[in-house]
């Protein structure tokens, strides 16, 4: 199911807002504690145990929380460091804080045991006394609930007095609960943590332990505090940067937040794919923890947070880094270890030492190497570098590093760390090696950073051209379009020798390509005229190119046209020249309304000789323009033919392909992630169509307001491509509600627009709606002008999408005179849309030849299957309507009730009034109004807004 309708999909999304979690992943937990709390004959204390950051406070404060709301007092007393230094002081605070609280409580009479008393057994020792005085005070006369907070920070007397205290059975009564930090198997290493290892093992004591998150748990408690669905990567994340402990899962959300690289969008979030893991701040508890052990501890974590994955060479390797010796940083590794920073990886023999060490929270990892200076962080990189490359070729790392380490990206990270340390020359040649067996790798920034170490590193101007030049095509990858205009201008303005002539064609299109996608069209329009390139030292047909594609980025068909027509003589030389110049020849051409070149090239003869890359970018091309025109058939043979699953797609051609072939919930999945990461950008003619099908979708889905917004938000870039294709979506949304008139003049305006740059591409869809539109408003003449320009361009162009939308606006306009006409054009759409394989278009066929008696009635049951298959809950709910109109049964009439009930509380949702809701649903106002009362009746809910909330929730 979509998101709920109040959540927003638009351009850009919106920046995360975090809700704190509510504990979702530690419901068990909690109900143990408050079981253990309540129970009137088990009286033990119950103990709370969890490695930092597992969520002990939280929990017992979520408890306490609940207990209050039952009329019991809470006390909270928190234990904080140094509290160890000061024997029974845990004690004396209990009971002085159990006085006070029966001196408050009216008509109880005291225990006989004053704060001065205890005070003064405390300063003799005398632990019996204290003993009793503390029985004394938790013998309280009404129930009273004592949380210690941090119970390990406490003096080691007082924790082994409270395991030996019980309290009364009665209603009365105070009863312990306390939380203490369990780093595992290392166990306590101070008197405190001792002592709380005997409670935890005490049988008077209970134990509550709070284990890590699991990967669906964090996904659960990131879902709570974005309340959105968080997509694949940022759980994945989330999880893998945490490995599972709470607090390290609500530093990461809010480190994300705070750098807005969160964006929501459709109930939905989406982790900026340019984001950098946050660094934890000073007073995080993580880094608290590290501080607070002092030197040399903190050298050894820093030592680790390069070097861990080389294993126990990590502790001669720190040591030489660092100026210490192998013994102060082994203790400093042992103190880690002792504190639950680090964890030993161990041997794979029980008798052997263990093999080395990791962090116990990546992210604690990650904010100590951030926070090391540049020059410790060069030398311990370059330690790890040179020691990798002594041992063996770079082939060999994996076998170097423990298993947990990350053998892929661990050297070159390393070397781009190190730098001028190392040999340039063979580092800037590793970097480069590096960089080629992962490209291409959308949204791995590491990869641009080895490039440009790279280049900086190498005294081979060749080397460093080439460089320079992978790094830009990779940060374009990334969506670093800023980083790659400016790196591709460099290139431009003083190319290297390195560089071929084809590499220099190719830098000129990509600094077109990332000056559109970054939304920069004032710059594209620049690029567009020949005085931009005129001062540039480049073969003239790289100018050719640049220019040719800026053109066609702006819609701008004939001027590329007559450019291509003008330069031949310069482009037409050679087979790899000539490659961008007759793809935008074939383009231009199809759009303007000549096909006939542009079908030819999808044969492609002389594929062999061309590289992979541009077999990539030629299918592309030629894919999105058959699936912008609803071509999915010959989109399918094509990418058949050339070995290419949808997996290699980029999104915008993915989603179109999802669209047209009916997997609507996945075009939405990608269409989301498009729009919050702003990379809805894909070549011209169709530069607006994943937000204008998508728009399309949320309409058939009765989302109205949500399919405007979406519109608006892509809208406006001047002097950028056209946008009839949202056009024709904006009067869709306007028909659907009614608004004819308004609905007719923007789509006038789009095949003006369409008009004025000899554009045809897509308008057929234009002249279909408003040839019916304009038969819907009474103004039949217009309608009939409409169709036949709509029967010329389905001649000119041989689209099978044009036939069809021909063949149904024709059956619309002409109604039933002749009526026999009209039932063999649409037996002929019926036969046309099934022949193409598109369910949502088959689904609106059917039923509409089935309406006018082109067939049988029970063509709606297909159309109602189809309209299901895809969640056009609006076109359901009208076949639904059509099914009782012919007198055929609905089937499920409980499914049917549950879907009509959805569908009207997302128009109200969609903030619509009774009045569009009755137009949308082809009812009457009364009807509406009947519709909605009986939805409050069914939900108990009187609020319109409380209604669409709870139907659409329990619909997902």
């Amino acid at each position: 199911m979509d998101g709920p309708s109040g959540v927003e999909m638009v351009r850009g999304g919106t920046a995360a807002r975090l809700v704190r979690s509510c504990l979702t992943s530690r419901r068990s937990e909690l109900d143990a504690v408050l079981g253990g709390v309540r129970d009137p004959i088990d009286r033990r204390p119950v103990l709370v145990r969890g490695e930092r950051g597992a969520g002990r406070t939280a929990l017992v404060r979520t408890a306490a929380e609940q207990l209050s709301g039952e009329g019991v007092v809470v006390i909270f007393l928190p234990c904080v460091p140094g509290d160890a230094e000061h024997p029974l002081l845990l004690t004396l605070r209990m009971v002085t804080a159990l006085e006070e609280h029966r001196a408050r409580t009216a008509g109880w009479r005291p225990s006989g045991t004053s704060a001065a008393d205890v005070l003064s057994a405390v300063e003799q020792g005398d632990r019996a006394a204290v003993r009793e005085s503390l029985a004394a005070a938790l013998a309280q006369p009404v129930p009273v609930v004592v949380v210690v907070d941090d119970v390990h920070l406490a003096d080691s007397a007082s924790i082994a007095l409270l395991g030996r205290v019980r309290t009364e059975r009665g209603a009365g009564g105070a009863r312990l609960v306390l939380t203490a930090v369990d780093h595992g198997p290392v166990g306590g290493s101070s008197g405190s943590g001792r002592a709380v290892d005997r409670l935890a093992r005490n049988r008077t004591v209970l134990t509550v332990s709070l284990a890590r998150l699991g990967p669906e748990d964090v996904t659960a408690a990131v879902s709570q505090q974005l309340q959105a669905v968080p997509d694949r990567r940022l759980s994945e994340l989330a999880y893998s940067l945490s490995r599972g402990i709470p607090g390290a899962v609500d530093a990461l959300l809010t480190g994300w937040a705070d750098q807005g690289a969160i964006r929501v969008v459709d109930g939905h979030g989406y982790l900026d794919s340019t984001a950098p893991v946050p660094v934890l701040s000073d007073d995080d508890r993580f880094i608290a923890a590290l501080d607070a052990l002092g030197e040399p501890h903190r050298t050894a974590a820093a030592a680790l947070s390069i070097l861990w994955p080389l294993g126990r060479a990590a502790v001669e390797l720190g040591a030489a880094a660092s100026g210490l010796s192998d013994a102060n940083i082994e203790a400093g590794i042992r103190a880690l270890t002792d504190a639950g920073i680090v964890d030993e990886l161990p041997s794979h023999d029980a008798d052997s030492p263990a093999l080395g060490w990791r962090f116990r929270v990546p992210l604690v990892e990650h904010a100590v190497r951030e926070r090391l200076g540049p020059l410790e962080r060069r030398r311990l990189s370059a330690a790890a570098v040179e020691a990798l490359w002594a041992a063996g070729e770079t082939a060999h790392t994996a076998a170097l590093l423990v298993e947990e380490a990350d053998a892929v990206w661990y050297l070159p990270d390393r070397i781009a760390d190190a730098g001028t340390l190392l040999d340039r020359s063979r580092a800037a040649t590793e970097l480069v090696a590096a960089a080629d067996r992962l490209h291409p790798a959308p949204g791995t920034q590491a990869i641009a950073r080895w490039l440009g170490t790279a280049a900086l590193l190498t005294d081979q101007p060749s080397a460093r051209d080439l460089a320079l030049f992978q790094y830009a095509k990779v940060s374009y990858l990334n969506g670093d379009y800023a980083a790659s205009t400016a790196q591709t201008e460099a290139i431009l303005r003083n190319p290297g020798e390195g560089l071929s002539v084809l590499d220099l064609q190719e830098t000129g299109v990509l600094a077109v390509s990332a000056a559109a996608a970054d939304d920069n069209w004032a710059r594209v329009s620049r690029m567009a005229e020949q005085r931009w390139w005129d001062d540039l030292p480049l073969p003239a047909f790289t100018e050719v190119a640049g220019r040719t594609i800026a053109l066609c980025l702006l819609e701008r068909w004939p001027e590329a046209l007559a450019l291509l027509d003008r330069t031949e003589a310069v482009w037409n030389t050679d087979p790899a020249y000539r490659f961008h110049p007759e793809l935008c020849r074939a383009a231009c051409e199809y759009v303007v309304g000549r096909p006939e070149r542009f079908l030819r090239s999808l044969d492609a003869p002389d594929l062999d000789g061309l590289p992979p890359e541009r077999v990539y970018s030629m299918t592309v091309m030629q894919l999105d323009h058959l699936l912008g025109t609803g071509d999915l058939r010959r989109a399918e043979d094509l990418l058949s033919a050339r070995g290419m699953t949808s997996e290699v797609l980029w999104a915008t051609s993915r989603f179109l392909l999802c669209h047209l072939q009916g997997r609507w919930n996945e075009a939405m999945e990608t269409a989301r992630s498009a729009l919050a990461h702003d990379r809805t950008f894909d070549a011209a003619p169709n530069q607006h169509l994943l937000a204008a099908r998508t728009a399309a979708i949320l309409l058939a889905r009765g989302r109205t307001t949500s399919a405007s917004r979406l519109l608006d938000s892509v809208r406006g870039r001047k002097p950028g491509p056209l946008e009839h294709t949202l056009d024709h979506c904006e009067a869709e949304v306007l028909r659907a509600l009614g608004e004819l008139d308004q609905a007719a003049g923007i789509l006038r305006r789009g095949l003006e627009a369409a008009n004025e740059r000899q554009c045809v591409y897509a308008t057929d869809e234009l002249w279909a709606t408003l040839a019916v539109v304009s038969q819907e408003a009474g103004r039949h003449a217009d309608a009939s002008a409409c169709l036949s320009r709509l029967h010329t361009l389905a001649e000119r162009m041989g689209s099978g999408r044009s036939r069809l939308l021909y063949l149904l606006a024709s059956a619309r306009v002409l109604g039933g005179d002749p009526a026999e006409d009209v039932r063999d054009r649409l037996r002929e759409a019926v036969d046309l849309a099934r022949s193409r394989s598109q369910p949502f278009e088959t689904g609106i066929t059917l039923a509409t030849a089935a309406i006018a008696g082109a067939g049988p009635k029970t063509l709606l049951y297909e159309a109602y299957e189809l309209f299901g298959e895809t969640g056009a809950a609006l076109w359901r709910y009208r076949a639904r309507a059509a099914l009782r109109d012919a007198g055929l049964a609905v089937p499920g009439r409980k499914q049917a009730t549950t879907e009509n009930d959805h569908l009207l509380a997302t128009l109200i949702a969609e903030g619509l009034t009774n009045r569009q809701v009755a137009t949308v649903l082809r009812l009457s106002e009364n009807a509406v109004a009947h519709r909605i009362t009986r939805l409050f009746t069914r939900t108990g809910l009187r609020s319109r807004t409380k209604v669409a909330t709870a139907v659409l929730t329990a619909a997902r």
